[in-house]
């Protein structure tokens, strides 16, 4: 089975960002919104990811119905807990979700588990920092851009350049992909990784904990990206 990734070429993102924000100024830049840069109200399901290293509260949205219900249904059958964020790249990322983490070995590699299903791709929201998003296969083998029934990641990148920004706009939109201003201006002030807008599903967004995640991210990793040391998830339903 070939790994989850993000088929995105990491060197071409990395030399697109290699000037990006890796965190914020010492804030925690805590995203309460749509997945679009509004701010939103209560009443929305939310689940809590605990760690070792703080709990990260999570939005999961409407507009990814599919992918909703699936984390909904993870959480609560207790399927990712004691599974690790097993791959981890400051300035881009963590992802989780493999259950073959559970019971891994030190140094073994991780990123090919999952359910036997996956998901309908549900794309559309942007991948700001702190969103929610589904790993996948690459698109030789997955031209539906289908998502893996439990894997996913936290994007973890901050403001990004103004210059960089534009090229990636550029590009995106001779593929379709619209960005309005505020969009564009969310960016720029908050952060995320516009490379991935349009090829992945985006299904929710960090509401608390951002600080947390930028801490995973900068946890020491070995070659595979893997932390030296476990980060274990538990992961509760809080409203639905």
């Amino acid at each position: 089975m070939k790994k989850l990734i993000l088929f995105f070429s990491l060197a071409q993102m990395l030399l697109l960002f290699s000037c990006g924000g890796n965190q914020t100024d010492g804030t925690t830049g805590d995203a309460k919104t749509d997945g679009q840069g509004v701010q939103t109200t209560g009443g929305e399901a939310m689940v809590l990811i605990e760690t070792s290293m703080g709990n990260i509260k999570v939005k999961l949205y409407d507009s990814a119905p599919e992918h909703k219900k699936n984390f909904l249904k993870l959480a609560k059958d207790g399927y990712l807990d004691s599974t690790l964020f097993h791959r981890v790249i400051p300035g881009f990322m963590i992802q989780g979700g493999d259950p073959d983490s559970r019971r891994a070995m030190p140094g073994q590699p991780l990123g090919t588990g999952s359910p036997d299903y996956t998901l309908p791709a549900e794309i559309g929201a942007k991948h700001f920092r702190g969103a929610l998003s589904a790993a996948r296969q690459p698109d030789q083998v997955n031209p539906e851009k289908r998502s893996s029934g439990s894997q996913f990641y936290i994007v973890q990148n901050g403001p990004v350049p103004e210059a960089q920004l534009d090229q990636v706009i550029q590009m995106k939109q001779a593929n379709g992909l619209v960005y309005s201003a505020e969009e564009r201006d969310y960016y720029l002030k908050v952060g995320g990784y516009p490379p991935l807008d349009g090829d992945y599903t985006v299904f929710g967004q960090v509401v608390e904990g951002l600080e947390v995640v930028d801490k995973i991210a900068n946890a020491p990793r070995d070659p595979r990206d893997r932390p030296l040391e476990n980060i274990m998830m538990k992961v509760k339903v809080i409203s639905e």
